[in-house]
């Protein structure tokens, strides 16, 4: 499948991709804001730096794009193999997800709570992901009170 725009259109598209202060993350970070939730952007203490971190409570929270984080690889893997410059793009978003996978674990081991949202998960249900945000707060909070009894 040929590319439809021509190098320079294609070369100005992924220069105008931005790797922080996405759409997805003001949006997201808009409605933390407003459910009163304080946090940290671009946070470079801990791997990963994650989009939002929320140190109160060690919670990370990466906002993914579908592409470069490659949501329904098992599907999308053959159709990109199948495309210009198919090898280069299957490593680099291969590589993204293992890195994702890495940086998952080693949160963990620190005691951090990796959430991962999809960014079409957060443009559509801006909401239900506040939601997931609030009950890991409870969470935590719950897990607090019990060790101190």
């Amino acid at each position: 499948m040929a590319d439809v725009l021509t190098k320079e259109q294609r070369k100005r598209n992924m220069q105008s991709i931005r790797s922080k202060d996405t759409k997805i993350e003001m949006i997201l970070r808009k409605a933390l804001w407003s459910s009163g939730i304080r946090y940290r952007k671009n946070y470079s203490k801990i791997p990963g730096k994650p989009d939002i971190a929320i140190t109160k409570y060690k919670i990370a929270i990466f906002c993914d794009s579908e592409f470069f984080h490659g949501k329904d690889w098992e599907q999308l893997k053959p159709r990109l193999q199948k495309g210009d410059n198919g090898e280069f793009w299957v490593n680099k978003i291969g590589k993204n997800r293992e890195h994702d996978e890495q940086v998952n674990k080693e949160l963990a081991f620190m005691g951090w709570t990796v959430i991962r949202f999809w960014g079409d998960d957060i443009k559509k249900n801006t909401d239900d992901c506040i939601k997931v945000i609030e009950e890991t707060i409870f969470d935590i909070k719950i897990g607090e009170n019990e060790s101190d009894d």
